[in-house]
Order: structure tokens, then C-alpha cells, then sequence
């Protein structure tokens, strides 16, 4: 039992130090490999969505075109700097309006989306949904970041009572 709880113990150390690290990274490459798709025509699964849901934001003034070519740009934008780990802060803020890029669809688009057996997501509805998990885990990787929230302590995290520090951006 007592090699069990080491094991358990050096499991735990080795996620308090690196998962936050893992997820920022692995998340990073999915927004830059789907960024990526989204510029090759006809290739991503959400395309036509991608550019009915622009269509809808800005009134039609953005030809779909050049929006699937600037959310593809954004998603490797946002890939790019969490697989780097530099300018973390744009990336956060970047995803936040991705979020709205992401929600858009729910309310604009819902009877697609959920058009399966039962009102089931469709494919596109799965994408959307997979979406909204990436920006939380961007999110969660956001509030690792001190000083994030303009106003408060910048200073990093203090280990308090036995607890990890939660800002894994020191070196």
C-alpha cells in the first residue's frame, strides 16, 4: 500500500507542475491545426457555418472569403502564442472573442446544429460544441496567469498553507 501512495503522490507532483503547461500546448495545436484547415476551401467540416454565422455578424459586409481567411488567421494566431507560451494575455483575449464567434452559431443557427435523431448535435453542432471545451481550457490556462484582471496584485501567486502555487507562466 505504501508504494501505491508514492506512486500516487509522484503522479500528483508531476500534474501540479506540468499539466497546466500540457494543456496550454495541446490545446494551442488543435486551434492551429483547425486555423489551418479553414484555409484551404472546402476542407474544414464548418466552413459553410463559419461563413453564415460572419454573413449574419456583420450584416454581410464581410465577404465569406476573406472571413473564413481572418478566423483562420485568428485560430493560428491563438494556436501560435499558447504552443509558445509568449503573449499569453492577447491570447486569452483573442479567445474571448473567439467565444462569440463560437456562440453565435448556438443562437443563430440552433435548429442546424441540433438537427439529428432527437434534436442530437449534428457534426457542425459537435464542432461548435468542441469549441466551447477549447475556450474554457484556454480559460483555465488564463487563470493561471498573474495579474490578469487589470486592477488586481500582479504579483504571482504565493504558496499558502501547504498548496501549489497556481502560476506556472514563472520559470
Amino acid at each position: 500500500m505504501h508504494a501505491l501512495q508514492l506512486l500516487d503522490a509522484a503522479i500528483h507532483r508531476f500534474l501540479l507542475a506540468h499539466s497546466i503547461q500540457m494543456l496550454r500546448i495541446i490545446v494551442g495545436l488543435i486551434f492551429l491545426g483547425f486555423g489551418v484547415l479553414k484555409f484551404f476551401p472546402g476542407v474544414s467540416p464548418v466552413e459553410e457555418l463559419t461563413i453564415k454565422t460572419t454573413d449574419a455578424l456583420s450584416f454581410d459586409l464581410v465577404p465569406g472569403g476573406i472571413a473564413i481567411v481572418l478566423i483562420a488567421t485568428l485560430e493560428c494566431i491563438v494556436g501560435l502564442l499558447l504552443i509558445s507560451g509568449r503573449g499569453l494575455r492577447i491570447a486569452v483575449y483573442l479567445l474571448a472573442g473567439q467565444l462569440i464567434g463560437i456562440l453565435a452559431p448556438l443562437v443563430l443557427f440552433t435548429g442546424r446544429l441540433f438537427d439529428g435523431p432527437h434534436h442530437a448535435p449534428t457534426l457542425e453542432g459537435q464542432y461548435v460544441l468542441k469549441d466551447l471545451i477549447l475556450v474554457a481550457a484556454g480559460f483555465v490556462v488564463a487563470s493561471t496567469l498573474p495579474g490578469l484582471i487589470p486592477g488586481a496584485d500582479a504579483r504571482p501567486s504565493m504558496q499558502q498553507r501547504g498548496q501549489p502555487r497556481t502560476d506556472w507562466t514563472e520559470r
